[in-house]
């Protein structure tokens, strides 16, 4: 009998030790891995688009999801896309809905004209995820996504600034390399 529990409990810590003793690391790129699988699953969203912003944070199984849609169903079907994936544990959805407004939705037409129109944005426009998104509120504009280089970020920047009706612009592009 003693046998037997010597060799069930090393059979316990052979399984048990290395996920005990897992690096900060192996979490870390764990972690990596499933904030990953979740902004591929936003972007492939169908209902996502250049006026929608979200941003994904995850850690130890636990996806936090920020930003603005503007739609109700959205921020509830992006939810429910993100508690489905291999990993995720736990959702905090804190996506805004943006307030419907009809001067906005004009403005942010008129931003992504701007933008999306100007012959130096025709990759971006040919996406198949415009990687440039634009959140109207209150006739403010930010620019959130990513461009290429900072020439991009700064003439989109100045191109947003030159719409008529803007109240303000905020210029958070970031530039991937």
């Amino acid at each position: 009998m003693r046998v037997i529990f010597r060799i069930f409990v090393l059979v316990v810590l052979f399984v048990a030790l290395p996920a005990l003793t897992k690096s900060p690391a192996a979490q870390m790129t764990s972690d990596r891995e499933v904030a990953l699988r979740v902004a591929a699953s936003v972007r492939e969203y169908t209902g996502f688009g250049i006026f929608d912003d979200v941003n994904v944070a995850a850690g130890d199984g636990t996806v936090t999801l920020t930003g603005a849609v503007t739609m109700p169903y959205k921020r509830d079907e992006i939810g429910a896309r993100v508690a489905k994936i291999d990993g995720v544990r736990q959702v905090v959805n804190e996506l805004r809905v943006l307030p419907v407004s009809k001067t906005d939705s004009d403005l942010r037409t008129r931003v992504a004209q701007a933008i999306y129109n100007h012959p130096d944005f025709l990759m971006y426009r040919t996406m198949a995820h415009p990687s440039i998104h634009i959140i109207v509120e209150g006739g403010r504009v930010d620019l959130t996504g990513s461009v290429a280089n900072n020439v991009d970020r700064q003439l989109a920047f100045a191109l947003a600034q030159q719409v008529p009706g803007t109240f303000g612009v905020k210029n958070n592009l970031r530039v991937d390399r």
